[in-house]
């Protein structure tokens, strides 16, 4: 099979399929897929109204091609089978990646026993209810709340919509940003992120970007940007901040989910990577759904 390498010019053919299928995960946001994809090599094809996503990872030592969920409203079998005979002509079997529970029980009932499931934890997504993330409401966020009305108190701060001409000053505070988190272990993967962060903010309008800043006299100590999954749900990609500034974390956070277009019942911040700090972090914010993805391996 043919899979076309996924540029800025195929946004609106995937989002045709992504935005109306419901899912929540952020995997399936087409910033994503398009500025990660010099790491991927993602590639996409429509075939009897069904979207195909292969990509390549790194697995047991070697790359090895993978697939999302297929995602339209044609036959989802016959689609699996596509996929499954790509797979093998590559001399791999299939391996489909980011498999929400749901997607998981439709590849069950079509393929009874003939996939292997493995939950991927480090890979989980964190979904939250907008409201929840604005008004901090309850016992629960008084830990949020008293670092927001800290920082307050201290910085006379400005919220900004982050656009194009702030790459730069963004650029910047990432710089400053790695330095203060980086450590050899992963230098290579910041390097990475780096690289995807500074494609998506040179294509910030044609990626379907929206993102906010936080400025002190004038100077940005803290960006982030994402963009919607579907209809109901937006994604946070990215969320730096000069963490000499106390609360600022949570200023941004709360700040850039009440500037999001109110139809966004839903903010997925995405996975915690398996890292300690960020995963404490995620769940301090007391997600409304930790969104199971699994990885499925056809056995032979």
């Amino acid at each position: 099979m043919f899979f076309k390498p996924i540029t800025l010019e195929d946004k609106n053919v995937i989002r045709s399929f992504t935005f109306d299928s419901g899912l929540q995960n952020c995997d399936f946001a087409f910033a994503n897929m398009c500025s990660w994809r010099f790491l991927y090599d993602s590639g996409y094809t429509v075939v009897d109204g069904v979207l195909l996503i292969r990509f390549y990872v790194k697995k047991e030592g070697r790359r090895h091609c993978a697939y999302m969920f297929p995602v339209g409203r044609g036959d989802l079998k016959q689609a699996i089978e596509w996929l499954d005979n790509d797979a093998q002509a590559m001399g791999f079997p299939l391996w489909l990646l980011g498999l929400t529970p749901g997607s998981r029980q439709e590849l069950e009932a079509l393929f009874p026993e003939q996939f292997t499931f493995v939950p991927e934890r480090d890979y989980f997504d964190y979904i939250y209810l907008r409201d929840d993330l604005i008004t901090l409401a309850g016992k629960k966020y008084q830990p949020k709340r008293n670092h927001i009305n800290k920082f307050k108190k201290q910085y006379d701060y400005v919220y900004q919509p982050l656009t194009p001409d702030m790459a730069p000053q963004c650029m910047a505070l990432e710089h400053i940003w790695r330095q203060a988190n980086h450590s050899e272990k992963d230098q290579k993967s910041l390097s990475l992120e780096q690289r995807s962060m500074d494609f998506a903010i040179h294509h910030f309008n044609e990626l379907g970007l929206l993102g906010g800043a936080i400025l002190v006299d004038g100077k940005i100590i803290a960006f982030t940007y994402g963009s919607p999954i579907n209809h109901y749900t937006f994604g946070v990609h990215v969320e730096k901040a000069d963490i000499r500034y106390d609360g600022i974390y949570s200023v941004m956070n709360q700040e850039f989910a009440a500037h999001i277009p109110e139809q966004y019942t839903y903010i997925n911040r995405e996975e915690d990577l398996g890292l300690p700090g960020l995963r404490k972090s995620k769940l301090s914010y007391h997600p409304t759904i930790l969104l199971e993805k699994n990885a499925a391996e056809k056995r032979r």
